[in-house]
C-alpha cells in the first residue's frame, strides 16, 4: 500500500481522459466506477504493492509512471514492466489472484486514480467494456514483458537506456522528467557505474541532458535511432491497443 499518498479532490474530466482505459469506457459503465475513484498524487518511490502482498486497490496512472520490478536475493532488482497512462496496476486481481507477484512503486511522480478492488470486481462481474479492454491490455503487457527479457539479454546499455527513456517520455507525454541514476540502474539491471557511463555517452552525443536528477530529451529522433528495435515493438503494441475501442 502507498501510505504516503494523499487524496487531492474529485476526479477531473481531464484525468479520466488522460488514462486510456478509463477514457474508452462508455459513460454508463464509467459511472459505476466514478464515485469510488480517488485522485492521488504519487511521489517518487511511493510503494504501491510489495512482492507477495495483498492487492487492496488498483491504480489508473494519469501523469505518474509505475515500475514493476523483480527481486532476486543478492542481485540488483530489475524492472520487468512499466505502467503509465495507457493502463492499470493490479492486473493479478483481474486474473483472479489477490496478491502481487512483484514489487510495484511510483517511478515518475504524478497523478493517478485509485480504485478499491471490491468495486473493480463488481464492475467486471457485469462483463462490460472494461472487462474486454483489460484483456487487450494484458496482451500488450505480455508483449512488453517478453520484449524486456529479450532486450536485457541482447542489447547494450546505451540501446536499452534509450529505449527506456523513450517509453517514459511517451507515458508522461513530456520530454523532461525526474530520474535518478539509482532508478535508471534498477530499470536497466546494471551497476550505477555503468549508468554513469551510459548517461554520459547519451549526453555527449547531444541526445539528452541530465542535471540534478532530471532528464531532458534534446534530440528525440536521435534517441529513437539509438534505441533498439524493442522500443518500436512495444510502442506498436500499445498503439494498437489504443486504436481499439
Amino acid at each position: 500500500m502507498a501510505e504516503q499518498i494523499e487524496p487531492s479532490g474529485a476526479v477531473a474530466r481531464t484525468d479520466r481522459q488522460r488514462n486510456f482505459i478509463l477514457a474508452t469506457i462508455p459513460d454508463p459503465e464509467y459511472a459505476q466506477l466514478h464515485d469510488a475513484l480517488t485522485p492521488v498524487e504519487l511521489t517518487s518511490r511511493d510503494p504501491i504493492y510489495s512482492t507477495g502482498g495483498a492487492i487492496h486497490d488498483v491504480y489508473f496512472p494519469v501523469t505518474a509512471v509505475l515500475s514493476m520490478i523483480a527481486e532476486v536475493d543478492g542481485e540488483p532488482a530489475v524492472e520487468v514492466a512499466t505502467i503509465g497512462r495507457e493502463g492499470m496496476s493490479g492486473l493479478p486481481v483481474f486474473l483472479g489472484v489477490g496478491a502481487s507477484p512483484n514489487t510495484v512503486f511510483a517511478q515518475v511522480p504524478g497523478r493517478a486514480l485509485r480504485l478499491p478492488v471490491e468495486r473493480l470486481r463488481d464492475v467486471l462481474s457485469r462483463d462490460g467494456h472494461l472487462h474486454r479492454q483489460l484483456h487487450r491490455y494484458i496482451q500488450a503487457t505480455l508483449v512488453q514483458l517478453a520484449q524486456n527479457v529479450a532486450c536485457n539479454r541482447m542489447h547494450n546499455s546505451e540501446q536499452r537506456a534509450a529505449r527506456w527513456l523513450m517509453m517514459t517520455a511517451d507515458r508522461v507525454d513530456a520530454e523532461r522528467f525526474p530520474l535518478t541514476q539509482e532508478f535508471l540502474a534498477q530499470m536497466l539491471g546494471v551497476r550505477r557505474a555503468t549508468v554513469s557511463l551510459t548517461a554520459g555517452a547519451l549526453q555527449e552525443a547531444g541526445l539528452i541532458s541530465y542535471s540534478r536528477g532530471v532528464i531532458t530529451i534534446r534530440d528525440r529522433a536521435g534517441l529513437e535511432a539509438t534505441s533498439c528495435e524493442c522500443y518500436r515493438v512495444v510502442r506498436e503494441e500499445f498503439d494498437q491497443l489504443m486504436r481499439q475501442t
